[in-house]
């Protein structure tokens, strides 16, 4: 059973900016930041938020820990393979041999 993050079920972010003022610019920040990490696959979701916290300097797996309800383990693999060079996709986003055949190979003579 695939459960989809709907908005509905978007975590509410812990730091107490949005607990204070849940109606201010910071907490609509953070509510955009999780409307978009809801939207990513597991994979991305580590990379955005990893990057995210990196670009917040000390502090950042802590405070995006808050934001978005991720594990703090989590968004330190994601830092780690942002940093890693060979997980990056270089040229290709599918595997060698993903997608449609070529209409050569499907319908011969053509």
């Amino acid at each position: 059973m695939n459960k989809e993050n709907t908005w509905a079920e978007l975590p509410k972010c812990q730091c107490s900016h949005c607990q204070q003022n849940p109606n201010g610019p910071i907490a609509a920040q953070h509510r955009s930041i999780n409307r978009l990490v809801a939207l990513a696959d597991e994979r991305l979701r580590r990379l955005l938020v990893g990057f995210l916290a990196q670009q917040h300097g000390r502090g950042g797996i802590s405070l995006m820990s808050r934001i978005t309800g991720l594990d703090r383990n989590t968004i330190a693999r994601g830092l780690r393979e942002l940093q890693a060079e060979q997980s990056l996709p270089h040229k290709r986003i599918r595997r060698q041999g993903g997608g449609r055949k070529r209409v050569e190979i499907t319908v011969p003579g053509s």
